[in-house]
């Protein structure tokens, strides 16, 4: 009996140990708390530091480039319009005269220049010399120069009228664009501009500006660049032997109506030996031989 009783519970207690054992295992898959992760201690920036975001900086590409502060353009300065200079008080306007004809060869012996013909706008000769004469104002001024040609013919002329014992002495050669031009202005504030073209050459139509024409007289210098001048002896030998040195009388007694100015015995005109032969002969004008005759008011 003992035995049987001792075998019954035998069993019953290796049951219940078991019993136990799955009761701990499954007390495991009991629903449990969920549990606070640990707190992460965010660390405090050192006192002397700001605690700031960090900037992203974004790699360089080639898609958008380094913005650069573009530089400021400079202000282009205003064009200066300077107003247009005006005459000096007393001094008239700028004046145009688009009915003269400009020359194309101004630098040809043979050129013509009249009231109807100029040279071109500050036309000044390259070659301009002083002729070894003498003159009858003292200083060498610009108005004794002479173009190199002209020059060594007009030494002739005088030292061949010399050996005939006639003394010559220059007045005016050659005179610039400016000297004309202030010249005939000043005649036009005292005249106006249509008297003024009645005795006065326009600037570019002088024939003193071609450095190959030249105002002569006696060398006591009665009677210089004035009508008295025609019944002097050195008069009489200019008309009767300058074509043998290449000169003109540019204006001739009678040519008042083709030239445009009164007989002026005293202005002498280079054109080479050659023409002036030519015209010599035929008692012409320059502006016959050029085929070129204009007819215009003569100068008082």
């Amino acid at each position: 009996m003992r035995s049987f009783r001792h075998r019954l519970l035998h069993p019953l207690v290796l049951v219940t140990a078991m019993t136990f054992v799955l009761s701990g295992c499954n007390s495991t898959a009991a629903p449990q708390e969920p549990q606070t992760p640990p707190s992460v201690e965010t660390p405090t920036p050192p006192k002397n530091e700001e605690a700031k975001p960090k900037e992203e900086t974004a790699p360089p590409s080639a898609e958008t480039p380094k913005q650069e502060q573009p530089e400021q353009p400079q202000k282009a300065k205003p064009t200066e319009t300077k107003p247009a200079e005006k005459p000096p008080a007393g001094q008239p306007p700028e004046l145009s005269f688009p009915d003269i004809e400009v020359v194309g060869e101004p630098e040809s012996v043979a050129v013509l220049v009249n009231k109807q013909r100029k040279l071109p706008e500050n036309y000044q000769p390259n070659d301009l010399v002083f002729p070894n004469v003498p003159y009858l104002l003292p200083e060498k001024s610009e108005k004794r120069k002479m173009r190199k040609e002209a020059a060594g013919a007009l030494e002739q002329l005088f030292a061949a009228a010399q050996a005939d014992g006639v003394q010559l002495a220059g007045v005016s050669a050659y005179r610039s664009h400016a000297y004309q031009k202030a010249l005939f202005n000043r005649y036009v504030k005292k005249d106006g501009v249509e008297k003024a073209r009645t005795y006065s050459a326009v600037p570019g139509t002088s024939e003193h500006e071609t450095g190959l024409a030249i105002d002569v007289s006696g060398k006591d210098g009665k009677c210089a660049a004035t009508s008295c001048f025609a019944g002097t002896k050195e008069a009489k030998w200019l008309d009767e032997n300058v074509e043998k040195f290449g000169f003109i009388i540019r204006y001739p007694e009678g040519k008042d109506a083709i030239t445009g100015y009164i007989y002026e015995p005293w202005h002498l005109r280079y054109v080479g030996a050659e023409i002036a032969q030519e015209i010599g002969e035929k008692g012409i004008t320059l502006e016959e031989y050029s085929g070129a005759v204009p007819v215009s008011t003569p100068t008082n």
